[in-house]
């Protein structure tokens, strides 16, 4: 009987492996979406489901952490940088690095990594800085504010990001709320207009595109979270992170059109408030999170929990964690931003779906939501960054278009006193005041730390009362019946 040579038994082996790669199917970009999700679910364990559920902040990411638990994204916090005054360079090897790990794993998963970036990419040395959104608002300008998020998606991947925290969408009831300035109105329906922000951070969603359902438009967009689902604006008395008690039909009035809106746009993820309503903590709110965003709303993407999120769903918060991950999966969050003890939420989970106190539907769901985002990004195609956008940092274009914003978003409250139009004789202006010159003050906060910073060396940039008195000069000259010049076209007072 004749013996088959060892050599061809060695290539029918290589074939074979060969052939069971190519039968990957999620790693063929050709392939319908749902065929790819379906085919690399099949493949994955329970650890490595939980592992894409867990995000981590970059202070304890590394390689090895993002390849030995799965990780499936990490984030920068409020002044969380690779170093001081960090180079587009230094970003985007810091991030390549940690995708590296990610990749590295047994299926290849890529990471995605997440950052503030509120008003414009502000956690990075020398971004382009644009006002608030309250600022924003003042405008009533949804295309401005379109063409800010474009600019700003361009800005956040010359860094090698590929996923922001924003916009946020909070209709602010109460001025004594310290985030007030990251609401673009206390009308929703201005709130609503202000949501071409994420058609400028995304791009614009093709028209036959089914509703709900994640879009990102390339290479130069970003995944953008509408925020913080639902009411965070309307807590008792302004206090941040307080209850906000309102009827169901006062909340989805005033406090959720923004959220119908960016979900019709495609918006890649939404984040959960730390706000309870009518006393229930939104974290633990099956009803608004699973039965209203995404059975009634029919939102496709993944729910992301706010920075220790489940944490606080216990006072004090991480009182009982073991409780805290089971309310928030079981509410309906896919990804949770731990961001610090991963190993306890990692254990936490696997030991809840093991006992069947979480079931495993649950768990494939968010997982499935996450990879719909990740493959919409083509993040699976194009894992690592390069430095083809550096020079979109605080690019020349940008800082204009900020100027344009800060000219529009200037507004004369009352014209007490006669003080315009300002005497023809005056020499000097006085603009007085802590904020007067200081760059950190103006940009407020969130900008390179959580809170903001004082002071002029944070990052560089142009004070913006210089501005401010052009706009009193140009509407001096308007008071005085003078011929209007080429800045009046963007002036507030041009009306």
């Amino acid at each position: 009987m004749a013996r088959t040579p060892i050599f061809l038994l060695g290539l029918v082996v290589i074939w074979a492996a060969l052939a069971e790669a190519e039968y990957m199917i999620y790693k063929d970009a050709t392939k319908p979406l749902n065929s790819r999700i379906k085919d690399l679910m099949n493949r994955m364990t329970l650890e490595e489901k939980i592992g894409q559920m867990t995000q981590i902040e970059r202070g304890v990411a590394s390689a090895e952490v993002m390849k030995d638990y799965f990780i499936g994204s990490v984030l920068s916090g409020g002044g969380s940088v690779p170093s001081k005054q960090a180079s587009a360079e230094t970003w985007i090897n810091m991030v390549n690095e940690f995708q590296k790990g990610a990749l590295s794993t047994r299926l290849g998963i890529p990471m995605i990594y997440g950052i503030d970036a509120v008003h414009g990419h502000n956690n990075v040395y020398k971004a382009t800085i644009f006002p608030h959104n309250v600022g924003l608002g003042a405008t009533r300008d949804p295309d401005l504010v379109k063409r800010i998020g474009a600019a700003t998606a361009l800005e956040v991947r010359a860094t090698g990001i590929p996923y922001v925290f924003a916009p946020c969408i909070a209709v602010c009831r109460d001025p004594r709320w310290g985030r007030c300035y990251e609401s673009y109105s206390e009308d929703p329906k201005l709130v609503q207009a202000m949501t071409e922000i994420v058609s400028g951070l995304q791009g614009d969603i093709p028209a036959n595109s089914p509703k709900g359902v994640p879009f990102v438009a390339g290479k130069t967009k970003v995944a953008a979270c509408a925020k913080h689902y639902v009411g965070d604006g309307g807590t008792t008395k302004g206090i941040n992170e307080n209850n906000t008690q309102i009827s169901r039909h006062g909340l989805l009035s005033i406090h959720m059109p923004g959220y119908y809106n960016s979900i019709i746009k495609g918006v890649s993820t939404v984040m959960v408030s730390y706000s309870s309503w009518n006393g229930v903590k939104m974290h633990a709110n099956h009803d608004m999170v699973t039965g209203f965003l995404k059975n009634i709303l029919r939102f496709r993407g993944f729910v992301i929990s706010d920075w220790e999120g489940i944490d606080r769903i216990t006072s004090p918060p991480h009182a009982n964690y073991s409780y805290s991950i089971q309310a928030g999966i079981s509410a309906g969050i896919d990804m949770i931003m731990v961001p610090n003890t991963y190993k306890e939420f990692i254990d936490g989970l696997t030991s809840h779906v093991k006992n069947k106190v979480i079931p495993m539907s649950r768990i494939d769901d968010a997982v499935k939501r996450i990879l719909r985002v990740k493959f919409t990004m083509g993040l699976f195609e194009n894992p690592l960054a390069d430095n083809s956008l550096v020079d979109e940092l605080g690019s020349q274009e940008h800082r204009e278009l900020a100027r344009e914003a800060v000219r529009k978003s200037l507004v004369l409250l009352k014209n007490g006193e006669s003080l315009l139009p300002l005497p023809k004789k005056a020499t000097k202006i006085l603009v007085a005041g802590s904020h007067a010159d200081n760059l950190g003050y103006q940009c407020g906060g969130w900008t390179i730390e959580w809170q903001g910073l004082g002071g002029n060396n944070l990052t560089s940039g142009t004070f913006s009362f210089h501005l401010a008195i052009q706009i009193l000069l140009i509407a001096s000259i308007c008071f005085n019946g003078i011929k209007p010049d080429k800045f009046c076209s963007d002036c507030p007072t041009r009306n």
